[in-house]
C-alpha cells in the first residue's frame, strides 16, 4: 500500500457520482479538487435541502437509492465517462453486532452496501471511494472487510481499505473510519500521508464565533444555542474545561449514560468524534452545548455552507458527514492515481 504526500488542489474535468451524499461533506471535498459531479443521490428531505442549497449547480435525486433504476442511471451518465463513486452507506445498513458468523452480504440490513455496489457495477467508474464506520475494520473477525472488497474483486476492482483518523488530514477532530479504494484501472492504491499539526485543536477552530448563552441566537448562520433546562446548566458550572460528570457534586452526577456525556470538551485537543446527538456535550468555556455552526467548524465545512432542517437533523448531516477537509485529501489521491495511469498509457 502506497501512501503520497499530497500537493496543492488543481484544477481539472474529472467527474464524480456521490452516493448517500447526505449534506454532501464528500461532494465539497472532492468540488474542492476540480472534480466535476454528474449526480448525487439522498433519500432524507432536510438533508437534501441542505445540499441543494450549497451545491445548486450539482444534479440532485432526492429518492430512495433502490428506486434508481438502470435505465435511469444510464440515462444520466450517458456519453460521461464516470471516474469515481463516492459515498458511505449509513451506518445502520451494516449490522455491526447480532450477526456472528453469518454472511455480512447474507444480512437483509445491509441492502444498501449492495445498492452502491449495484451502481458501480452499472456504471463501472474508474475508481470507488466507500467510507464507514471503523468498526466495520474488524467485525466478524475482519471477514466483513475481507468479503466488502471480493465483492467489489468479482466485479472488476483492484480494492485496498485503510483506517483514516480525520485529525491527520487538518481536521480538528478525532475521527476514525474506515475508507475502501477501489480501481479498475491501477494496482497502485494510493492514500493520503497522514500529517500530525500539533496546534490542531477545538479552542482554535471556534474561539472567534460569538459566546452565547443558553437559547441565545446570533447574527450568523446556524449559530444558535440549544435551550437548556436548569437542571442541566446547574449540572455543567462544575464541571472544568476538558474534565466530566466526577467534577460534579454526587448529589447530581448522572449515575449512568454514555461516557461521553456530561464532559465538556477540552480546549487544548482536537474534538472528540462528532456524531448525531451531542447535547450534553459542552463547550470547554461556555454553559452550551456546541451550535451547529461550531460543530460544523469542527468537520471542516466552511463558513459559508449552511444547513437546513431541525437543529436536530442539522446535526445528524454534520455528524454523518465526511470532513471535507478529509475528503479532499482522498480526493487528490484519486486524481493523482487517474494522473498516474494516463502517463502510463501514454
Amino acid at each position: 500500500m502506497n501512501r503520497l504526500k499530497l500537493n496543492n488542489p488543481t484544477v481539472n474535468s474529472n467527474t464524480y457520482i456521490d452516493l448517500f451524499c447526505g449534506a454532501g461533506g464528500f461532494s465539497k471535498g472532492f468540488d474542492d479538487q476540480g472534480f466535476k459531479n454528474v449526480f448525487s443521490n439522498d433519500y432524507e428531505k432536510s438533508f437534501c435541502e441542505t445540499y441543494k442549497a450549497n451545491f445548486p449547480n450539482h444534479r440532485l435525486l432526492q429518492k430512495n437509492i433502490e428506486d434508481l433504476s438502470k435505465k435511469e442511471i444510464l440515462s444520466l451518465t450517458k456519453n460521461v465517462k464516470i471516474d469515481v463513486i463516492i459515498g458511505g452507506p449509513p451506518c445502520q445498513g451494516f449490522s455491526m453486532a447480532g450477526n456472528i458468523g453469518r454472511k455480512f452480504i447474507d444480512d437483509p440490513r445491509n441492502h444498501l452496501f449492495k445498492e452502491f455496489l449495484r451502481v458501480a457495477n452499472i456504471v463501472k467508474p474508474n475508481f470507488i471511494v466507500m467510507e464507514n464506520v471503523q468498526r466495520l475494520y474488524t467485525h466478524n473477525k475482519n471477514k466483513t472487510k475481507d468479503e466488502i472488497i471480493n465483492r467489489f474483486n468479482e466485479i472488476g476492482y483492484h480494492v485496498e481499505c485503510k483506517v483514516l483518523n480525520s485529525v491527520h488530514f487538518s481536521v480538528p477532530q478525532m475521527r476514525r473510519r474506515v475508507v475502501f479504494i477501489g480501481s479498475k484501472i491501477t494496482k497502485n492504491i494510493i492514500f493520503p500521508m497522514e500529517k500530525i499539526n500539533k496546534t490542531l485543536n477545538i479552542k482554535n477552530a471556534i474561539h472567534d464565533l460569538p459566546e452565547l448563552k443558553s437559547g441565545q441566537k446570533s447574527g450568523i448562520n446556524n449559530h444558535v444555542a440549544m435551550n437548556h433546562s436548569e437542571q442541566m446548566l446547574k449540572k455543567m458550572k462544575f464541571v472544568k474545561d476538558g474534565s466530566g460528570r466526577e467534577d460534579m457534586p454526587k448529589k447530581l452526577r448522572p449515575k449512568s449514560g454514555d461516557i461521553r456525556k456530561y464532559i465538556r470538551y477540552d480546549s487544548s485537543k482536537p474534538s472528540i468524534c462528532i456524531t448525531g446527538d451531542m447535547r450534553k456535550v459542552f463547550h470547554y468555556s461556555q454553559n452550551r452545548a456546541l451550535t451547529v455552526r461550531e460543530l460544523a467548524r469542527i468537520q471542516t465545512f466552511p463558513d459559508n455552507f449552511f444547513f437546513k432542517g431541525s437543529t436536530i437533523s442539522q446535526q445528524q448531516q454534520i455528524g454523518n458527514a465526511v470532513p471535507p477537509m478529509m475528503a479532499r485529501s482522498i480526493a487528490q489521491c484519486i486524481k493523482i492515481m487517474i494522473d498516474n495511469a494516463i502517463k502510463k498509457a501514454s
